[in-house]
């Protein structure tokens, strides 16, 4: 009897829903010199190509333009940019603390590491050195300006899904194909859209 409660148990706890949760996750570049830690909301409150909002559910995205291409970055949109995103180390990307490239208008920062080359994070919009509340302890981290988020100017932060750290409780980049959250979106030809389950023209899986 014991044995088929257990059984019982472990087929329904398989089978249970996963109500979405926000939790900390950490994230760095090879060498370290870039550390990050990142809020996400798992599973995705709400699996869209074109959710309502963008604070209604995190986006997981690939994209097919050629910059995304050639980085092979693997976007993740967050929730509450100014309070989901923390950078560590260095404190100040836009001052010497990153290697910068932007392409075509130039809005978009893609800052990547100068000792290793890996791109955690891109930006556009205005940033602050702030106190807050990491693990228990107040500490300086940067984060975009909750002041000036989205107020008249371009305001874009996408976290690299393949620079969070391996390991962590909640964390399985393979359940994101397999469940079907990742959405594809198509900027090389412009036209901005977004589509479940199938890479666009010259994007990948």
């Amino acid at each position: 009897m014991a044995t088929e409660a257990v059984e019982s148990l472990s087929s329904s706890l398989s089978t249970t829903t996963i109500s979405p949760g926000r939790r900390p996750y950490t994230g760095s570049c090879h060498c370290g010199h870039t550390k990050y830690i990142t809020y996400l909301t798992l599973p995705p409150p709400i699996i869209s190509a074109n959710p309502p909002s963008p604070s209604s559910t995190i986006r997981i995205r690939k994209c097919n333009c050629s910059t995304c291409q050639k980085m092979s970055y693997f976007h993740v949109r967050l929730m509450d940019e100014p309070n989901d995103f923390l950078l560590l180390s260095p404190l100040n990307p836009t001052d010497g603390g990153l290697s910068d490239y932007t392409c075509f208008k130039g809005a978009i920062h893609w800052y990547f590491c100068s000792k290793c080359g890996v791109r955690c994070f891109a930006f556009a919009g205005e940033g602050v050195v702030r106190e807050v509340e990491v693990e228990g302890k107040v500490q300086e981290v940067w984060t975009a300006d909750p002041e000036k988020w989205g107020k008249g100017k371009v305001a874009y932060l996408s976290v690299n899904a393949a620079t969070l750290d391996n390991n962590q409780e909640g964390l399985d980049l393979t359940e994101w194909t397999e469940k079907g959250w990742i959405s594809y979106i198509d900027w090389k030809n412009n036209a901005d859209e977004a589509r479940m389950g199938k890479p666009h023209e010259g994007g990948m899986y």
